[in-house]
């Protein structure tokens, strides 16, 4: 099969020539195959090259005839990357490879094209594409990645067991290339994760957690958490989100299975968002309800303070995980603990819990409104109905309450520094008991979010504590 009229850009001639030019063999290789045959590129491309012989050197001379910016190179593993026009164009010599079962680093021996097709981990990377003059665009398939492409199934060009035991982060990058693509896992493949789950315990979790990150932001992540789920990868990676699986069952009354439930909040909240961060909070919305599931008599199964328990849960499942310990996860953390309060006001919205909730959410109300109209997983469209306009309202009550009262971001209209220069005192508890009850006030409507009504406010306050006003 011949795709050059695939090959349609000048920099394919200019690779393929200056290959030609020096007597190397250049192929386009691996993912950037893949994508092309899948048409799922955007402006930028990524473009790899593999040649027979030395990559760096061919970056080099590729350079030079490009007349682009110095080579970035990477000896250790005979890679180099230059970037020209809108391309990031990595090489790499052909190589073989073997393993030693207690690591993932190989042992690395120049090779050929076929050589490097093998090392590679699935059929659809293995697709290679000529550049020099004489077979350039003749694609080399021998593992048949093409048909596996076209049936969207992801198979590993060698035994499986072979494939993921010599480097177990293969599992994971399957199941990533499942969910990103929406591919299926061949069954062979699929069961040789399950017999071989325990090796990702080699794995940094750095690599790991790369990888599930790419997972998250799929179109539909539910494909891949499934996938970790059903192989027990997920059980390794993330236990605190599959001790939600399962329904528990007591006399007539059962909960809903937490686990299966997540997984479709997050689905419908990526048709919405593509903010990670987002995504994560939906994925650990529920992780509250496994430590405070309880069953009360007469009532039925309880999972109180679950969002606040959830919350307190992060901290330790992101260090764990290696996510950033920062701003990113405090707003994670926020948007949990806050996740049940639009549900409630959708039963009474009064004015002064609207308040509450505009203060404390800030700039982050719209995702955390994002996450409660994504939880709603009811197969009543009647319920889901009623449920989405609750929140219908909710929105326009939080729109003009903002509107009037200006609570994104509080301040108080009164600063500590006001309240000692008014009655000359020095720093001490009655200046914190006046601004808390000035923004107490604000938030039941008794007065409006303003300088005027805060000072008569702070003096009516200041009188009962003792104070006088300087003169």
């Amino acid at each position: 099969m011949n795709l050059a009229h695939l090959l349609t850009e000048e920099i394919y001639q200019n690779i393929g020539g200056v290959a030609d030019k020096h007597g190397f063999k250049a192929f386009l290789i691996g993912g950037f195959v893949r994508d092309l045959l899948l048409n799922r590129f955007k402006e930028s491309k990524d473009i790899d090259i593999v040649v027979e012989g030395s990559g760096i050197k061919f970056a080099e001379l590729l350079a030079t005839e490009l007349k682009t910016s110095e080579v970035t190179q990477f000896k250790n593993f005979g890679t180099a990357m230059l970037r020209y026009q809108n391309n990031e164009i990595e090489i790499v010599g052909a190589r073989k490879e073997s393993y030693n079962r207690n690591s993932r680093k190989p042992i690395v021996e120049d090779g050929t094209l076929q050589d490097d097709q093998k090392r590679r981990d699935f059929t659809i990377n293995a697709l290679s594409i000529s550049l020099n003059n004489v077979t350039f665009g003749e694609l080399f398939d021998p593992f048949n990645g093409i048909e596996d492409l076209k049936s969207k199934i992801i198979k590993t060009p060698l035994a499986p067991e072979e494939t993921y035991s010599d480097d177990p982060l293969r599992m994971m990058r399957a199941i990533r290339f499942a969910s990103q693509l929406e591919f299926t896992i061949h069954p062979v493949s699929l069961q040789a994760i399950k017999d071989q789950k325990n090796r990702i315990e080699i794995i940094s979790v750095e690599r790991i957690t790369d990888e599930f990150v790419k997972i998250m932001a799929s179109n539909k992540p539910s494909v891949g958490l499934r996938i970790m789920y059903e192989t027990e990868l997920l059980h390794y990676i993330l236990p605190e989100l599959t001790d939600l699986q399962g329904v528990e069952e007591k006399g007539n009354q059962a909960h809903k299975d937490n686990f299966f439930h997540t997984i479709q909040v997050v689905d419908q909240l990526a048709e919405k968002s593509e903010n990670i961060w987002l995504r994560f909070a939906a994925l650990l919305h529920d992780v509250g309800k496994a430590p405070s599931k309880k069953f009360i008599e007469g009532i039925g199964w309880s999972f109180h303070n679950h969002e606040f328990i959830g919350s307190k849960m992060v901290p330790k499942i992101f260090k764990r995980l290696r996510l950033p310990l920062d701003a990113k996860m405090k707003y994670v953390q926020k948007i949990i603990r806050l996740s049940g309060r639009p549900v409630a006001l959708t039963q009474e919205v009064s004015d002064s819990a609207v308040r509450r909730l505009l203060l404390e959410a800030g700039d982050d109300i719209e995702d955390l409104m994002t996450l409660c109209e994504s939880d709603i997983t009811s197969k009543n469209k009647k319920k889901v109905e009623r449920f989405l306009l609750g929140f219908t309202e909710v929105r326009q009550k939080l729109k003009d309450i903002e509107a009037h009262d200006h609570l994104r971001n509080f301040q108080p209209p009164v600063s500590g520094d006001l309240i000692i220069k008014t009655f000359n005192i020095k720093p001490g508890k009655e200046i914190g008991i006046i601004k808390e009850y000035i923004k107490e006030a604000i938030l039941e409507g008794k007065i409006s979010n303003n300088i005027d009504d805060a000072m008569e406010l702070m003096l009516l306050k200041g009188k009962e504590l003792g104070l006088t006003p300087h003169k």
